[in-house]
């Protein structure tokens, strides 16, 4: 009876909240863009060296290193601390932010981060009341992701796009989102297996390899060939070194610190390979959205929790696939265990506004603790498939003897 209680408490603060318009969510992420824009730099005024907002420094400056022929790949301590380690297309594209002063480039930034995620968010076939609750639930973690001035948020909404494209045939838009995404961050390479799903694939490698060799040239309209070369063999020797430096908030980072094993980096981003392309053998000719939805939201966690480099701010990507697989589907008992579950432990337990700083600094990140629930879930939506569409054959089976009888 209690639980029966507790659970009628639950859907009448859901049904509360579904009830605000989704348009005043878009309003309340514009306006954290906006104001944790000015609080990275207002809170940075007192720093000696380096600022709150570092990692967009990195790309900020990264342009005028670009057009100054110097090595994108290398530390420059009198600008920001850390590495750049994106594309030399990338350091272009930022030089439509280079150009005007710390303040109005972040909050730029930071907006445009927000409106591309909110126009992919739109996208999905969701009723605006549960709209309502998926941005709540991602509130926090995007908070987090805009602290950190990131650009994760916006390759998260890229991969939605990809998806809403290639449902409505728009193949050579998804491609381009794709490629954009990789020359980014390279993981977005797993997401190009949404093209598997769709009778256009052929279309998409075509459309995929224009836009790649397109977008690789596309420095030259600011630096040589030679220096081009340069940068490219710099970008691939940062990352060859890059990959055995750590494990991350991952399942390999979980895994490392809780149960200390050492583990293979090859072998085990193999094996999860195989496993995340399981699905797409068994559906692949379903020409299904919700199986097309659970493979987005699938990647969206994957290349997080499987990232050797993921950090706190990425986990936007992977708890956006959490939700597209939570609220794109009828709730049962045990998804909503795991959904809240997952927001318990991804979010909250990683934001000084719930968990104490010495809490998440101790445990949360060292222990890897925002990948646990989030590889559950991943888990959980890789096996769905198999036994949805065993399910599905078994009563349509049944369905027909019936008849016949």
């Amino acid at each position: 009876m209690q639980s029966l209680a507790m659970k009628g408490r639950w859907d009448a603060i859901c049904r509360t909240i579904s009830r605000i318009p989704p348009k005043y969510l878009y309003i309340l992420f514009l306006l954290m863009a906006v104001g944790i824009s000015f609080h990275s730099w207002y809170s940075s005024q007192d720093m000696e060296k380096w600022t709150r907002y570092n990692n967009f420094l990195i790309f900020k400056d990264a342009f005028a290193h670009l057009i100054h022929n110097q090595d994108l790949y290398v530390l420059y301590p009198a600008e920001y601390y850390d590495l750049y380690k994106y594309s030399p297309s990338f350091a272009m594209w930022m030089g439509a932010f280079a150009w005007m002063p710390d303040v109005p480039a972040l909050i730029c930034w930071n907006l445009m981060n927000v409106i591309v995620f909110i126009v992919a968010i739109r996208t999905l076939p969701v009723k605006k009341e549960k709209q309502t609750l998926l941005l709540l639930f991602l509130a926090i973690e995007m908070m987090i992701a805009l602290t950190s001035s990131q650009i994760n948020v916006l390759i998260a909404g890229f991969f939605i796009l990809a998806w809403h494209c290639m449902e409505n045939k728009k193949v050579w838009l998804a491609a381009l989102l794709l490629v954009i995404t990789v020359y980014i961050k390279i993981f977005g390479v797993v997401a190009m297996s949404l093209f598997l799903l769709y009778p256009e694939r052929w279309k998409a490698a075509l459309y995929t390899a224009f836009w790649t060799i397109a977008i690789a040239l596309m420095p030259l309209l600011v630096i040589s060939s030679e220096q081009l070369t340069f940068l490219y063999k710099s970008w691939a020797h940062l990352l060859a070194n890059d990959y055995s430096a750590s494990y991350g908030v991952s399942v390999m980072g979980w895994w490392h610190t809780w149960f200390n094993m050492d583990i293979s980096k090859q072998a085990f981003i193999l094996t999860a390979a195989a496993i995340f392309i399981a699905p797409f053998i068994k559906i692949l000719y379903s020409r299904e959205t919700k199986y097309n939805l659970g493979m987005l939201a699938s990647i969206l966690i994957w290349v997080v929790i499987f990232n050797h480099k993921g950090e706190s701010p990425t986990y936007i990507i992977a708890l956006t696939g959490v939700a597209i697989w939570y609220f794109t589907q009828p709730p049962t008992r045990i998804n909503t265990i795991l959904a809240v579950l997952t927001l318990v432990f991804t979010s909250f337990s990683s934001t000084d506004l719930i968990t104490p700083y010495w809490i998440a600094r101790t445990y949360v990140e060292p222990y890897a603790v925002k990948a646990v629930f989030c590889s559950i879930v991943w888990v959980k939506i890789v096996l769905e498939p198999f036994f949805v569409v065993r399910e599905s054959r078994t009563v349509a089976a049944a369905e027909e003897l019936y008849k016949a009888a």
